[in-house]
């Protein structure tokens, strides 16, 4: 199965956005948005940069769990990353990320 976005409204009344691999689990999480038409512009802009290696951050958190995030054209972050056990896992993650992004299917929840 392909990997898809799901678009939900969450109780602050503010939109956002997972992309899921084939088996539902998310693999990056956008930030909240004021409207459904901006989180859109939010998973066309996935969808335009995932393909690039250059347009994601890997870091590591304070704890030193490695994550990433994906950023647009502009540098502004798209998307992020859980948190992974080792760069190896976190690699794996952006390849899922590289492999699902382009998806143009978005299923969106209430």
């Amino acid at each position: 199965m392909a990997g898809y976005f799901e678009l939900k409204v969450g109780k602050s009344g503010k939109y956002s956005f997972n992309l899921k691999s084939g088996n539902h689990q998310v693999i990056l999480t956008s930030e909240s948005y004021e409207s459904k038409a901006a989180a859109k512009n939010g998973i066309a802009a996935v969808q335009k940069n995932s393909s690039s290696d250059a347009k994601f951050d890997r870091r590591a958190a304070k704890n030193g769990e490695p994550y990433f995030v994906l950023k647009a054209g502009n540098g502004e972050v798209i998307g992020k990353s859980e948190m992974y056990s080792s760069k190896n896992s976190m690699e794996k993650g952006i390849a899922s990320v590289v492999k699902n992004g382009g998806s143009k299917t978005v299923k969106e929840k209430e």
